[in-house]
């Protein structure tokens, strides 16, 4: 069956507000995480939720900029279903999703990867990325007050991957405070690469053009509205107690790619998108294996005898991994504007994400799409909430990808990480929260 999103215009009043009640339930957990309340910078805080409510009300609410936006995101996706033609080429029949074999995820989804990797670094390449990062980044240092470098190493997350990201401020690195580092990093755990985004697109939307443009433009837009949720995120966590080395006030990104010609970059990119698209695959199989092998026990516990009786007068289902995380994450899925149906359905999603990895939470939307157990708003709400790195095995990436870039900072990233990534989540939500109060179903 086609995974696409149905749309209805139903829009109710209280879901929205309720949303925003989210947005300072989610400020009140980061505060409550705080490292020193009394130091947070209210300014960044303030100024990062304004700019979080204009993108979104730009984006999705003004007709004159949402109508631009939309065709951006048919763009986006019809350069993506490009990727079509090399994955026809090299695995034929079984890289068609209506072909005989139906959706293979190995020969639809990791093969855009490669495909998007390789047209970003020809961009790069070409100066258009450096331009684009540079703009944004200029936006959010003059509307939170924020440093140059922080900056820039948010910026470059939202088109970019979190440990390539950072080459961009590489050389500050080293005498960072750790509040930067935190932006940073909470940075790389808040938003998603361009080359992962337009597997998503693929994945979700399918042969489905309608539902691949409508993914892309909520993708996009979660990506750029989280950008400004990662400083508001972190300096609430860890707010600046240090004085900001002086050289990263005024830093401009710095370019680690040198190839020698465009075909050189196109090249470095296809092998670079080859092992992210390997890495992807190795991690869904792992995870949703291991996913499998601690539901079994699980299983078998609650078909006991007593407990299998326990379950069928309460209306429960067999005990499961991704039951209990859904149970605890129910309370987030509320903050976020689920729709209340939806709110099972959704808090199992957000706790498979960040146990597993957003794709495996993305793979199961998809199927609940198909089955038709979650509502057109709630796919809405739960696609943003889902565009982030913000999960434990990106953590281990992170560490990982800044410590080779600065070793002398290695402790400081391995500290910082389950900090940075619960501020990358808590973002991420928000920015599901702030999107759920102003769209609807579409």
């Amino acid at each position: 069956m086609q995974a696409s999103i149905p749309v209805d215009s139903g829009w109710d009043l209280v879901e929205p507000l309720r949303a925003l009640i989210g947005v300072a339930i989610l400020c009140l957990i980061a505060w409550a995480c705080s490292s020193n309340r009394r130091r947070v910078p209210w300014r960044v805080v303030i100024g990062g939720l304004g700019l979080q409510l204009a993108l979104a009300g730009l984006i999705l609410g003004v007709p004159a900029t949402a109508a631009a936006f939309e065709w951006l995101a048919r763009q986006v996706a019809t350069a993506i279903g490009m990727a079509d033609a090399g994955s026809a080429f090299l695995f034929g029949p079984l890289a068609a999703p209506d072909g005989p074999a139906g959706f293979v995820f190995a020969f639809r989804v990791l093969p855009v990867i490669v495909y998007f990797a390789a047209v970003m670094a020809a961009f790069y390449h070409f100066g258009v990325m450096q331009r684009i990062i540079a703009a944004m980044a200029w936006v959010m240092r003059r509307t939170l007050g924020v440093s140059g470098a922080e900056s820039l190493a948010v910026a470059a997350n939202v088109l970019v991957g979190q440990t390539e990201a950072p080459l961009c401020v590489k050389p500050f690195l080293p005498r960072m405070t750790r509040s930067q580092l935190m932006v940073v990093m909470t940075g790389g755990f808040a938003t998603i690469a361009g080359s992962v985004l337009a597997g998503y697109v693929d994945f979700l939307g399918g042969a489905d053009e309608v539902a691949r443009v409508r993914f892309a433009k909520h993708l996009l837009t979660a990506s750029i509205m989280s950008a400004p949720a990662a400083f508001v995120m972190a300096k609430l966590m860890l707010p600046e107690t240090e004085a900001e080395p002086a050289e990263t006030v005024d830093a401009q990104p710095v370019d680690e790619r040198k190839a020698c010609n465009v075909l050189d970059a196109v090249v470095m990119g296809a092998t670079d998108g080859l092992k992210l698209a390997l890495n992807v695959g190795a991690m869904l199989v792992a995870f949703i294996a291991i996913l499998a092998l601690l539901d079994w026990p699980l299983e078998a516990i609650s078909e006991t005898e007593w407990i299998a009786g326990w379950r069928s007068a309460h209306g429960y289902g067999t005990w499961s991994v991704q039951g209990g995380l859904g149970l605890v994450f129910q309370p987030i899925a509320w903050c976020i504007g689920a729709p209340a149906a939806d709110i099972p359905q959704i808090g199992r999603l957000l706790g498979t994400s960040v146990i597993a990895t957003e794709f495996v939470a993305y793979a199961d939307l998809r199927t609940m799409m198909a089955d038709g157990t979650i509502s057109p708003r709630g796919v809405t709400v739960v696609t943003y909430a889902l565009c982030g790195f913000a999960n434990i095995p990106s953590m281990a990436i992170q560490i990982g990808g800044l410590g080779a870039i600065a070793p002398s900072r290695r402790a400081d990233f391995s500290s910082l990480a389950p900090r940075a990534m619960l501020a990358g989540a808590l973002a991420c939500w928000s920015t599901a929260a702030i999107a759920s109060a102003i769209v609807g179903t579409g």
